[in-house]
């Protein structure tokens, strides 16, 4: 993806226009009050390659503790960017936001634990967390597309069962398994007594879960149970908490969920320089140069995912839990790197086509969006740049990796359907603003896109005992 900032349009493509020669470079002894009404005044193509370069400048000096240049980058950043302007001005204010809070916790940690401490909103609610994902799920289609491939996946796997057991790690909408249900009622044979687990840490959310999906069985006649477990997907204990019982045919949905349990990946040390720094001190400095080499695109080898044990258990209980299918969701990025470099690299070409495509549905003055880009992305971006160790739980990996995972755990791939991808396109053609978003197959798996840029990623597993 290419990133391309304009007052009237903010689609994603190739930046032609190149960096004005005048460009000034931030120092430690230079600030941006001589050339306030310079940057001010700079055409939005011309901004837009700027912030980026002002970004990877800003992020290599962190990285290296360079804190004077940091502070010069970031000063000279806080005059382009704005939680308001366009969709580069935006996405660049909060990577601004979490470069500073980086630097404030690992070279201030007292100044950062005052600042925080005294603060009753350095992170949303749990109320404004469920509205915001409420205006996600209506802003753009793909937890919608997560949904429809999950309970895709879902009826061909329960195909003849009479007792079906679905379990949800993370429910957000029941609007899912009001579809299933509508699904599980059309067959010929009848519907099977379906009992769903929802997992959530909001007692509200799943009470409210529970009336409006009984409201529906009784409606449509399914014989239906709930019930609900009030945990962390972290804190959760598959044998205790989830009650499989014996007969039940199992079916597993974790929909941007499993990176979280990373926390604890033994990280591999990172060699002496990044291709991130390389580039960055190449000189190769426009945003076209740096796209069209990849270096926004830097993967850490497949070969080398760092195991984690939290991980490694937890899907060692599902498998014992003989699952007939187990649906994975999660974000198409590698934010999983050991080194800011390599994580600032993907998170800021990644985040650049979130706050994009939101743009192109939701128009620049809309407040639902911009609660969405502070109060869900803002936050995913804070975490991924600024924090480290266990803080950090935005452990977003590809396909690829979780394809390891899996098959280490003793999972076996299903290929996704042909039947469910041309429903997933039959979706997105009758959303009304969908133009641009597009969902492709490839090795099995579902890919959910933004023009051509991979976002989320949908695949399905089974045990191998089922093979």
């Amino acid at each position: 993806m290419l990133i391309h900032a304009d007052d009237n349009a903010s689609s994603s493509s190739a930046v032609t226009t190149p960096t004005p020669t005048t460009t000034p470079t931030p120092t430690p002894t230079t600030t941006p009050s001589p050339y306030l009404h310079w940057l001010r005044d700079m055409r939005p193509e011309d901004r837009g390659v700027y912030l980026i370069q002002l970004l990877n400048r800003c992020a290599r000096d962190v990285s290296l503790g360079a804190l004077d240049g940091a502070n010069a980058c970031l000063d000279c950043i806080s005059l382009l960017a704005s939680p308001d302007g366009d969709a580069i001005q935006r996405v660049s204010s909060y990577f601004t936001q979490a470069l500073a809070s980086r630097v404030l916790r690992r070279s201030f940690p007292g100044v950062f634990r005052a600042l925080t401490h005294s603060s009753s909103a350095t992170s949303p609610t749990a109320a404004e967390s469920l509205l915001v994902r409420r205006h996600y799920f209506d802003l753009c289609p793909f937890l919608k597309l997560s949904f429809l491939a999950a309970n895709q996946s879902i009826l061909d796997a329960m195909e003849g069962e009479r007792v079906v057991h679905a379990i949800d790690l993370h429910p957000t909408e029941p609007a899912q398994w009001v579809a299933l249900m509508q699904a599980l009622a059309a067959r010929a044979e009848g519907p099977p007594h379906l009992r769903v687990t929802a997992v959530h840490d909001n007692r509200d959310l799943l009470e409210n879960f529970a009336a409006r999906l009984t409201e529906e069985a009784e409606k449509l006649d399914v014989p239906f149970q709930f019930h609900p477990v009030v945990s962390r997907i972290e804190d959760l204990d598959i044998e205790r908490d989830l009650r499989v019982k014996t007969g039940e045919a199992v079916a597993v949905v974790s929909i941007l969920q499993l990176h979280a349990l990373l926390s604890d990946a033994k990280q591999t040390s990172p060699p002496a320089k990044t291709q991130f720094e390389s580039c960055l001190q190449s000189g190769q400095g426009t945003l076209g140069e740096l796209m069209e080499k990849d270096y926004f695109m830097t993967q850490t080898p497949v070969s080398t995912i760092p195991a984690s044990a939290r991980l490694e258990r937890f899907l060692g209980s599902l498998w014992r839990l003989s699952p007939k299918v187990v649906v994975v969701v999660e974000q198409e990025s590698n934010h999983n790197a050991p080194t800011l470099g390599e994580r600032f690299n993907e998170a800021l070409n990644y985040y650049a086509a979130l706050f994009d495509c939101l743009e192109s549905t939701a128009g620049r003055g809309s407040v639902e969006r911009a609660r969405v880009e502070k109060m869900m992305l803002g936050e995913e971006i804070k975490d991924i740049i600024a924090c480290e160790g266990l803080e950090r739980r935005e452990r977003h990996e590809r396909v690829e990796r979780w394809a390891q995972r899996m098959d280490r755990a003793g999972f076996g791939r299903v290929p996704m359907g042909y039947f469910g991808l041309v429903q997933a396109r039959r979706l997105l053609q009758s959303c009304g603003g969908c133009e641009g978003y597009n969902v492709r197959e490839e090795n099995g798996w579902l890919f959910l896109c933004w023009q051509e840029r991979d976002l989320f990623s949908v695949s399905s597993w089974k045990c191998r005992r089922y093979e």
